[in-house]
């Protein structure tokens, strides 16, 4: 479910189960998950996905040959080199689609603001912490392998076999292709 109840009894179910040293949440903006993300974590930094953001951006755009052009240009606004650049184009794509999109225009200037926490981060971690996509990947992953045996004869058995899946992508980030650059300041 989507509601603060649901989120706040995983989250605190995953810091019961040991999570610790969370240093930055990635995610959707969904209401309940930002109420639970609150509750239970504080004041932790939080990324909203920029994916998300700007295909959420696009059910705003009034007219479909204007779609592709806003994409390149929120794109643009969240490649930007540095905050202050980020900043800047987004002020300027504000008053650009004032009037032509007044309803993309509206929750644009908070709702775009809320993928430049990576900006916070080391530059070297910018890019793969700007949104979900790492997870989505991870539990496609699982979706596709958990098909593939189609029928568990118990609980415990799926249980295996995701917690296999999730030893393997752990030990190939830990000995193989990191994801996160350990000298990245």
């Amino acid at each position: 479910g989507e509601h603060e109840v649901h989120w706040r009894d995983f989250l605190q179910s995953l810091v019961e189960r040991g999570l610790g040293g969370v240093q930055l949440i990635v995610s959707d903006a969904h209401a309940g998950l930002a109420a639970a993300r609150s509750a239970v974590f504080g004041g932790l930094p939080w990324q909203r996905c920029q994916f998300h953001l700007q295909e959420n951006a696009q059910s705003y755009v009034p007219r479909a040959d204007l779609k592709k052009k806003v994409a390149g240009e929120i794109r643009k606004i969240f490649n930007a080199s540095t905050k202050t650049e980020s900043e800047e184009l987004l002020q300027s794509f504000i008053r650009r689609y004032a009037k032509r999109a007044s309803g993309l225009v509206k929750g644009a200037e908070t709702a775009i603001a809320e993928g430049f926490t990576v900006f916070a981060l080391p530059e070297a971690h910018q890019k793969n912490m700007r949104t979900s996509n790492l997870l989505e990947r991870l539990n496609k992953e699982i979706g596709r392998r958990t098909r593939v045996a189609t029928m568990f004869p118990n609980q415990a058995s799926c249980l295996r076999l995701v917690s296999t899946i999730l030893i393997e992508t752990s030990e190939e980030w830990e000995t193989g292709r990191r994801y996160l650059p350990e000298d990245a300041g």
